[in-house]
C-alpha cells in the first residue's frame, strides 16, 4: 500500500527488489497489452496472484488482529491525530513533487500546510490548515513521472507492499531519501513509529476492506483495477483525495 511505503527500510527494499526480480524472471509473459494505461494490463497475473495470496494471509493473520485490538483501545479521534501526524511528515515531499510537476501554487500551499500544522497543530497531530482552506494534496515521484508522460508499465504485486507498477516502484527511490523524518533519524529508530502508522491506518479501514472483500466476485481484480484507476486519477488531478489515504484500502487482499 502506498502508506506502507513509509515503513520501508533499506533491508526491506532490497528484499522487495530480489522478490520482484524473481517474479519477473520466472513468470510467463503473454503478449503485451495494446496500451500501458489499460486497467487489465497484467502480463504476470499468475505470479501476481500468488503474491496477492501471500499478502492477504499476512494481513489476515497478523495485521488485522493487531489493528482490531488497536481500534478497540484507541479512540477514533486519537487514531485520526496519529494519521494527521504521519501525513504532515510527508507534506514537504508532497511540496517537492508538486513543484516538479509544474504546480507552484499547490507546492506553496503544501509548504503553508506544513508550517501551520507543525506550529499550530502540535507537530501535525491536529490539522488547522484544512480549516483555513489549505487543501491536502497527495503527490509522489511516481505521479511526477506520470505527469511528464512516463507510462506505468504492467501491474505488479509487491511482497508486503501490495499493488504497484514499475513507474511507482521507481518513484520510491526518489521519495524515500527525501522523506523528512529520514533526514534526521535512522530508519531503524523510525521503525517503531512507522509500525504504529501502519497499524493505525489499517484500523481506520477495517470495515471498508471487509465490506469490499465480501462484495467482490474477484477481489484480486477489484484491487488491481481500483489501484490503477486511482493512480491515473491522481496523476490527472481528476479526483478528490479523502482525508485518510485511500490507497491503504487497496493493499488488502483475499483468496
Amino acid at each position: 500500500m502506498r502508506r506502507v511505503a513509509s515503513a520501508r527500510t533499506e533491508p526491506m527494499t532490497l528484499f522487495v527488489l530480489v522478490s520482484l526480480l524473481a517474479v519477473v524472471l520466472t513468470a510467463p509473459l503473454p503478449a503485451r497489452a495494446a496500451a500501458n494505461d489499460q486497467y487489465d494490463h497484467d502480463p504476470i497475473e499468475p505470479a501476481n496472484r500468488k503474491l496477492f495470496w501471500f499478502n492477504d494471509k499476512l494481513d489476515t493473520h497478523v495485521l488485522v488482529p493487531v489493528a482490531t485490538a488497536w481500534d478497540t483501545i484507541t479512540p477514533k479521534a486519537l487514531q485520526t491525530s496519529f494519521s494527521d501526524f504521519f501525513i504532515n511528515l510527508q507534506t514537504p515531499l508532497v511540496a517537492i513533487n508538486n513543484l516538479l510537476q509544474g504546480k507552484p501554487a499547490e507546492s506553496a500551499s503544501d509548504v503553508g500546510r506544513f508550517v501551520i500544522n507543525t506550529g499550530l497543530g502540535f507537530l501535525g497531530f491536529l490539522d488547522p490548515a484544512s480549516r483555513m482552506g489549505l487543501k491536502r494534496h497527495e503527490e509522489d515521484f511516481g505521479q511526477t513521472l506520470g505527469r511528464w508522460g512516463v507510462p506505468p508499465g504492467p501491474y505488479i504485486v509487491v511482497p508486503f507492499l501490495g499493488p504497484s507498477d514499475p513507474r511507482d516502484l521507481t518513484g520510491i527511490f526518489f521519495d524515500y531519501p527525501l522523506a523528512i523524518a529520514g533526514l534526521f533519524v535512522s530508519s531503524y529508530v523510525l521503525l517503531g513509529p512507522r509500525l504504529v502508522d501502519i497499524i493505525n491506518t489499517r484500523s481506520l479501514f477495517l470495515d471498508e476492506v471487509r465490506k469490499a472483500k465480501e462484495g467482490s466476485l474477484d477481489y484480486y481484480v477489484f484491487v488491481r483495477n481500483a489501484y490503477m484507476q486511482h493512480r491515473k486519477a491522481l496523476i490527472e488531478d481528476t479526483t478528490e483525495v479523502p482525508h485518510e489515504n485511500e490507497e491503504d484500502l487497496y493493499y488488502q487482499e483475499s483468496d
